[in-house]
């Protein structure tokens, strides 16, 4: 039984090699630079090296392969990034639909289940439904929001502050990259679900940004408050930035469209993760500030 694992480098993905190899399982990895894997984990894969982008790479490097993880690796500053994510998940979806493929588990997010209005999610929700028109059996993980997304604001959180255009005071979802790749490995070694699954992966709880200020507060060791800025100013700084308007409303509406969100999946035993925000913030966020 062959997997095939997209992004193999990336938060989600590494994690995922990792437990497969461990699992007994050598996984086929789609990767633009092999020489980015460490070196013994090159020497227990089956790599194959193109761009995720070339259809014709796409095609060849999935076939045979019982199950493809599937990961979006659209950027969000590309102009007309929804698009650009259905056209790259297309090839793989062809290949499914061929018969090429048996199962597909796509990285989703929470906020897919809208289908419209919530930026370059939307792409998501595009992929999910080129996935579930392949024939092939089709797991969609909706996850919550990355801790990792915080190591992009390393400067503001070194001058005490935390900005977000979201609203300050709904709780949503937090989840650990880590985790996520625990949950996918878990069922890339799973045979017991069939047809069209959707699971969520919540994290160990929901946390408004004003919760998340006071937990890095603690974590970090020092005073970090909460700065509330506009849509507007976003759109601005993005702007200002040099990206395409595109890009610019792509990553605008994820915000703005998740601010009424009430996830599809509800928080359970199946969709809780155990690490907590403090923990990963402490350990992976406070050795990156001066």
């Amino acid at each position: 039984m062959t997997i095939a694992v997209t992004t193999p480098t990336g938060h989600v993905g590494s994690r995922v090699v990792r437990l497969l190899l461990q699992a007994g399982v050598r996984p086929r990895v789609l990767v633009r630079d092999p020489m980015r894997l460490d070196a013994e984990t090159r020497g227990r894969v089956e790599v194959r090296q193109g761009d995720l982008t070339d259809a014709a790479f796409v095609r060849e490097a999935t076939a045979g392969a019982h199950t493809v993880f599937w990961v979006d690796p659209t950027p969000h500053v590309v102009e007309e990034p929804v698009e650009t994510s259905r056209r790259t998940a297309a090839a793989v979806a062809e290949a499914a639909k061929a018969g090429d493929v048996a199962r597909l588990v796509l990285l989703s997010s929470i906020g897919a289940e809208k289908r419209h209005g919530v930026g370059h999610i939307d792409g998501l929700a595009a992929i999910e439904e080129l996935f579930d028109a392949s024939g092939a059996d089709v797991l969609h993980l909706r996850c919550g929001y990355f801790f990792t997304n915080l190591q992009q604001e390393l400067d503001g959180l070194a001058a005490g502050v935390l900005t977000t255009a979201g609203d300050p005071d709904r709780p949503m979802p937090w989840v650990d990259p880590r985790d996520i790749g625990d949950v996918v490995a878990a069922r890339l070694l799973s045979d017991a679900w069939r047809g069209r699954v959707v699971q969520a992966v919540h994290g160990p709880q929901d946390l408004t940004f004003r919760q998340v200020a006071e937990i890095l507060t603690g974590a970090l060791g020092r005073p970090i408050r909460l700065a509330v800025v506009t849509d507007d100013d976003v759109r601005a700084a993005l702007l200002g930035a040099g990206l395409p308007p595109s890009a610019v409303e792509g990553i605008v509406g994820m915000t703005a469209g998740s601010r009424d969100l009430v996830p599809e999946q509800p928080r359970d035993l199946v969709t809780t993760t155990p690490t907590t925000l403090a923990g990963w913030a402490y350990a992976h966020l406070r050795p990156l500030l001066p």
